[in-house]
């Protein structure tokens, strides 16, 4: 099954595509993407790949998840989200613990995949339990763990469950990276279209701190008079 997957996925490689995509997740040296390569493969043509092995064994998800290639990765990340949601109480755990692993293994390692995973298996599996990883994980040092930290709380927005979303927002305030000031302010904002009131309470608190593209995030369906109050605020 694992040799038939790799074979439909390079008949599908598009190396014109692949520099466009090497551009666009910026995998020059010294940018966040750094070292990252492309085949190519668009993302619905990647899941329609990935439907047809969702009986894909862990041990070959994570032969795909180790290889260089992003669009192995995605397939990877896809077809685990498919086991997961099918999977009874044992196999969620053990799936969980097998992303962790991945995770600090620096394999779920662009924002498409942790986006993609996070609120799916993450969100779903923490939603009534312990949250304290994902404390652990807004304090890490890796981007992309900062990043899983944050997005697995949309699962919670979802669920109109906000208070680790806005105490890891608060952890991250002062965070450096533009993937995490962006990745915050979209968390906030889907705060915001489910209760405002508790966004513009946490703005209220934070905007004049926050960094200017988190702030732009959190606020972009603001009228434009109610962004411009937070902007003349925030220098």
């Amino acid at each position: 099954m694992y040799k038939n997957l790799i074979s439909d996925l390079n008949k599908a490689v598009n190396i014109k595509k692949a520099r466009i995509l090497a551009g666009f997740f910026k995998t020059k040296k010294g940018d966040y993407g750094e070292g990252d390569a492309f085949l190519g493969i668009t993302v619905p043509k990647q899941r329609k790949i990935a439907k047809g092995y969702i009986n894909l064994g862990l041990r070959d998800i994570q032969r795909l998840l180790n290889n260089k290639y992003h669009e192995y990765r995605l397939v990877a990340l896809i077809i685990l989200i498919e086991k997961y949601l099918k999977a009874d109480k044992d196999l969620k755990k053990q799936i969980v613990t097998f992303y962790f692993k991945n995770a600090k293994g620096k394999n779920i390692n662009n924002w498409d995949l942790v986006d993609l995973s996070a609120p799916k298996i993450l969100g779903d599996y923490l939603f009534d339990k312990e949250k304290k990883v994902l404390y652990d994980l807004a304090g890490s040092n890796y981007l992309w763990e900062r990043r899983i930290a944050i997005l697995t709380t949309f699962y919670f927005i979802r669920k109109k469950r906000f208070v680790d979303t806005l105490k890891i927002s608060e952890i991250l305030i002062n965070d450096k990276h533009d993937l995490i000031h962006k990745a915050v302010g979209w968390m906030l904002r889907e705060v915001g279209k489910r209760d405002l009131a508790k966004e513009i309470n946490f703005l209220n608190k934070f905007s004049k701190v926050m960094p200017r593209v988190m702030l732009r995030y959190a606020i972009e369906k603001f009228s434009k008079t109610e962004r411009q109050k937070y902007l003349i605020k925030n220098k």
